[in-house]
């Protein structure tokens, strides 16, 4: 690609000269003949320090907002801001990929991953096509992309749309994150909807969101560069995301007020199913009733906004219904299937506030126990393991204490001071130790009730264990299916 259709549409001035660059880096390692590197400015790192090292390894053609010191050779372009021209440099080298797609774009304090799996599922029972990207990596059909952020730097996040988009999907569904605005990962994309989910303080300080107000401008960011709406009119912040929205805003929540709403909300569990029903109403279709694969009240909302958007997008009602009975998310209250008699949830919960949520929405389908497998993770702030300790002995009626990334550390050290706390918060006796994870697995499903909720907490849909600086491969359904076929369990 040449030069000038590369910088179409940057703030970069100047004459361009005729140099034909083969990609653009902003890694200065990555930097070869024919590259153009981008000088961005981040929160601990300033890339303008690593020209010289780029222009070392073979690069020619340089893209700063602040004067470089380089060899005469060296061509150095001035930009307003190099983080928004690195996105729309990006769309401009890899073809406007999201032009070729419809972007539906989900942001929130929480919901966005449970979101983007709902609408896939849903999607993809109509014979669409749908990529994901967000908290959990990006994927498309069986390829999955390892991806750092919940939302990808742009470079990234334009050459993963150009490969869904040249792998046949016709949508994308995203985690839109807070941090993604601000930095400009998504520059220069216009979504064909955005979801505004709910807001509370989070990302608040550190390189993050410096006020509450801050981290609430950037959310509504999302809304002004996309064609509707589809908002929680239950959440505070429902005004604020309208007034922001530069089109259509379709509501949700469980107050008739709203364009879709929920009645008859109920737990549901039945064998090899653990989930929610509740009755859908809106001013648009007649009355049907839902059973949702995923448990927890909060999994009301996600589904309603998931409605809200894939009616508007002509859906059928039969088709979502289909598709949510049997909506999976990998490692987020993902049910398994080991017995008719106990139920068995993989869950990433991994501190105290999180195992509490999580035991507390179990708790709604009235078990026999609930049993916790857990560890923690090495080299980190030791509160973590008191609050884990102190949780599980008030909420869990058995608790099997295991490894769980214990990196540097002893295992066996994170253990005992984990049941330390257990004991501390009055859970003397109902507790074991085990230290190898796939013994404790077994173990545990050795020893389920009937009635019982196991919950595997901490490793979610991690598929290793970091051990003395390495990631072991580790897999709980693995773990699972390898004592189902052992005991001649289908």
């Amino acid at each position: 690609m040449f030069l000038k259709e590369l910088l179409e549409g940057t703030t970069v001035a100047g004459d361009y000269p005729q140099a034909d660059i083969c990609d653009i880096v902003y890694d200065s390692r990555k930097a070869r003949p024919g590259t153009t590197f981008v000088c961005m400015k981040g929160e601990t790192t300033d890339g303008h320090k690593y020209a010289k090292s780029a222009y070392d390894l073979g690069c020619r053609v340089f893209v700063a907002e602040e004067a470089l010191s380089l060899p005469d050779d060296a061509i150095v372009l001035m930009s307003e801001n190099t983080r928004r021209d690195l996105a729309q440099m990006s769309i401009n080298f890899f073809g406007h990929p999201a032009d070729e797609l419809k972007m539906i774009g989900i942001t929130g304090t929480k919901g966005k991953t449970s979101i983007t799996y709902i609408l896939r599922s849903a999607l993809e029972n109509c014979g669409i096509k749908t990529g994901v990207i967000g908290t959990i990596g990006a994927f498309y059909g069986d390829k999955k992309i390892p991806t750092v952020n919940t939302t990808p730097e742009s470079y990234e996040l334009q050459k993963i749309l150009r490969e869904m988009a040249d792998g046949g999907c016709e949508a994308v569904c995203m985690e839109v994150s807070s941090i993604g605005l601000k930095m400009s990962r998504v520059h220069g994309v216009e979504f064909y909807a955005g979801i505004f989910t709910n807001l509370s303080p989070d990302h608040i300080g550190g390189n993050e969101h410096k006020t509450f107000e801050e981290y609430a401008y950037w959310k509504k960011q999302l809304y002004v560069h996309s064609s509707f709406t589809v908002a929680n009119r239950d959440d505070a912040f429902f005004d604020d995301i309208a007034a922001a929205s530069k089109g259509e805003v379709i509501s949700y929540g469980l107050d008739e007020k709203c364009d879709y709403y929920a009645e008859n909300i109920n737990p549901l569990r039945r064998p090899g199913f653990l989930g929610i029903e509740f009755d859908c109403k809106s001013k648009f279709d007649s009355p049907w009733h839902a059973q949702v694969s995923m448990p927890g009240f909060f999994s009301v909302y996600n589904v309603l906004a998931s409605v809200a958007l894939l009616r508007k997008m002509g859906i059928p009602v039969e088709k979502m219904r289909e598709a949510f009975s049997h909506v999976s998310i990998d490692g987020r209250m993902q049910i398994v299937h080991v017995s008719d008699d106990y139920s068995v949830i993989i869950d990433y919960a991994h501190n105290g506030l999180s195992m509490e949520n999580v035991i507390e929405t179990v708790r709604d389908y009235k078990p026999n126990r609930v049993v916790a497998l857990f560890g923690s993770t090495g080299n980190k702030a030791t509160i973590r393991r008191q609050e884990l300790g102190l949780v599980s002995a008030k909420m869990c009626d058995f608790i099997i204490i295991t490894s769980d990334d214990p990196d540097f550390e002893d295992p066996n050290a994170i253990i005992d001071e984990i049941a330390g706390w257990v004991e501390k918060g009055g859970g003397a006796g109902k507790y074991v130790k085990i230290t190898d994870r796939a013994e404790a697995i077994e173990y545990a499903l050795d020893h389920m009730r009937k009635g019982d909720i196991l919950l595997l907490l901490g490793k979610g849909h991690e598929h290793f264990m970091k051990v003395k600086g390495k990631k072991i491969y580790f897999s709980e359904l693995d773990c699972i299916a390898n004592y189902m076929k052992k005991h001649g369990m289908k």
